[in-house]
């Protein structure tokens, strides 16, 4: 599993807390930067995935040789 798909959930919670966060107290500059992270790591979640995904198929293709 490559690191961004780890550091991408973690980011994804993180700001998950900040928005819910936010919302309780009334803060809405906190609560949009907890969706903002929350974005983020699902962008940077998907970048591992993609690099995953690359780095099988390279493995599956090698193997053939």
């Amino acid at each position: 599993m490559d690191k961004d798909r780890i550091n991408g959930a973690g980011n994804q919670v993180k700001g998950a807390i900040k928005d819910a966060a936010g919302k309780l107290t009334g803060d809405v500059d906190l609560q949009a930067e907890g969706k903002i992270q929350k974005a983020g790591g699902k962008v940077q979640s998907e970048v591992g995935k993609v690099k995953d995904d690359a780095r099988d198929a390279v493995n599956r293709a090698a193997r053939k040789l």
